[in-house]
């Protein structure tokens, strides 16, 4: 039962012209089914009303402000203004759009420091959309680290986990080319990355003592140094290094035996050197219920671990459940 005291989510709108804000009247719609704690949108209340039409989904938008998202909840989604309109042509992204884009972002980062939101969930964005408006950010996640400065006044190093109730991973590197990777995979960078997950998987998650599982960056996790030495130079000494914070870790495993049903059941998540080492193994065991969890900031935030699918946007057949998967997770991680 949803209760008016509740602090709501902040939910962004994403890309206009994309999937988000179709996910975001179904996810309302949902709200019962799937006992979703209140939410409000950060957007442009007549665009949201225009999709609902054009979907054909039985929804009331209202206008509202954050103070009064939660009584308003109960019977319609709130969305509150930007105080700029958006084209939002499905399936047709605009650089006239990226503005707004940008700015449901940082005003539900600022909603969350004024203490009007509990948490941020993300809906995708286009980066090359925004990057043709002068968005300097490589995604989501850099740019959040550089609000969580402005508004929280906290030098933050944030770190992407994918999460499902199957398996957690963490992308040591995330968006470089794979040829940078040895280059940039250092001691210093796992030993940090490695405990800001343990700490936040403590923290937010409720895992008294998180088990980290390091996969290798070669085939075999460099076969005793035969396929490379990664394994023996950079990443035992890291993991050694955590162990004697008292960390849990193992590793380094060979990243093609780490991710069937038995060894899962060995560690809470495996933190991976390269982007696809990570994000292959959860989008084939759950695609559309996987959660993107930034960890390392002094707020929580969620996302859908998935695109703006400009293909189909306007179509109604965008599956909600990665959304309605972060929206929870973000309720029960922010309380």
């Amino acid at each position: 039962m949803i209760q008016s005291r509740v602090l709501p989510l902040a939910l962004t709108q994403g890309d206009p012209s994309g999937i988000g804000p179709e996910l975001a009247l179904k996810a309302y719609c949902a709200r019962k089914a799937e006992d979703l704690p209140p939410f409000f949108v950060l957007g442009d209340p007549a665009m949201f009303e225009r999709v609902a039409r054009l979907l054909g989904l039985e929804v009331n938008v209202e206008a509202t402000t954050t103070a009064s998202a939660t009584e308003i909840f109960l019977t319609a989604l709130p969305v509150v203004p930007l105080d700029r309109a958006v084209r939002g042509d499905a399936g047709a992204p605009s650089a006239a759009d990226a503005p707004s884009t940008i700015l449901s972002i940082e005003r539900a980062v600022e909603c969350v420091a004024r203490g009007e939101a509990r948490a941020v969930v993300t809906n995708p964005i286009a980066k090359n959309v925004l990057y043709a408006a002068g968005f300097s950010h490589p995604g989501h996640t850099e740019f959040l680290g550089e609000l969580s400065s402005r508004y929280f006044h906290h030098e933050a190093r944030p770190v992407m986990m994918l999460w499902a109730p199957e398996l957690a991973v963490v992308p040591v590197t995330i968006h470089v080319a794979l040829a940078q990777v040895p280059q940039l995979l250092t001691r210093e960078l796992l030993v940090e990355t490695g405990r800001i997950v343990a700490r936040d998987l403590a923290a937010r998650f409720g895992l008294a003592k998180p088990r980290l599982a390091f996969a290798g960056l070669n085939p075999h996790a460099g076969e005793g140094g035969a396929m490379g030495r990664e394994e023996i130079d950079v990443i035992a000494p890291a993991i050694e290094e955590l162990r004697a914070m008292g960390i849990e870790a193992t590793g380094p495993h060979p990243a093609d035996t780490m991710f069937h049903e038995a060894a899962r059941r060995n560690y809470d998540v495996a933190l991976c050197p390269t982007h696809d080492q990570a994000l292959i193994p959860i989008k084939t065991l759950a695609f559309d219920r996987g959660v993107n969890v930034t960890l390392g900031l002094p707020f929580v935030r969620t996302s859908p671990d998935h695109g703006t699918a400009f293909d189909i946007a306007g179509k109604g057949v965008a599956n909600p459940s990665s959304l309605i998967e972060a929206i929870r997770l973000a309720g029960r991680i922010s309380a």
